[in-house]
């Protein structure tokens, strides 16, 4: 069993990836995981001003928001694409914080209304959680046309997609075994 932050990257009227995230909360859960959804709508923060180690005092919403990034043993982003890359809303949820990331996976599911599925977002997402220290799986996991793959409620309309997520959960969980027993030997700095 693992705790995972579940980060959702859209804050649209109309968004997808809350389908996406809820039918993930909900298989993460049935593989004994504990699920932390970080919803960048409910929690409204303000752009980036200052980072949460250079806030004083912080409020309680980033407080909170930073335990469970660092409580996290990995962390699963779900992106749209928007311009050939992540969305605003993600990066401005990640960049509040640095140390916490630090020798801990990520892994990055994407989608999009068209063909691809948000391969572009995932490419300039994997730079940035590389700079925060939190090292991506090789494999992602890119959902085209979402909108004929999930309904509302996170309700799966495309069967095809339960083995792609077995495969991209069980390498997961890997990395986040793998990076934890490592931790507990002491990390760089």
């Amino acid at each position: 069993m693992a705790t995972i932050a579940l980060i959702l990257g859209s804050v649209r009227r109309d968004r997808q990836g809350i389908n996406v995230g809820m039918w993930l909360e909900q298989k993460l859960k049935t593989r004994k995981h504990l699920v932390n959804l970080i919803d960048p709508l409910v929690l409204d923060l303000p752009l980036l001003d200052r980072m949460y180690k250079e806030m004083t005092p912080p409020s309680k919403k980033l407080t909170e928001l930073r335990m469970k990034i660092v409580d996290a043993d990995g962390y699963m982003a779900v992106t749209p694409e928007y311009n050939h890359s992540t969305s605003a809303a993600m990066k401005n949820t990640l960049d509040y914080f640095l140390e916490e990331y630090y020798f801990k996976p990520s892994a990055i599911v994407s989608y999009s209304l068209g063909a691809f599925g948000g391969i572009n977002a995932v490419q300039h997402l994997r730079n940035i959680f590389a700079e925060l220290g939190a090292p991506t799986i090789p494999s992602a996991l890119s959902i085209p046309k979402v909108h004929a793959v999930f309904a509302k409620g996170g309700e799966l309309l495309d069967a095809t997609f339960e083995h792609r997520y077995v495969k991209f959960v069980e390498e997961f969980e890997w990395y986040i075994e793998a990076l934890k027993n490592q931790r507990t030997k002491g990390t760089p700095y």
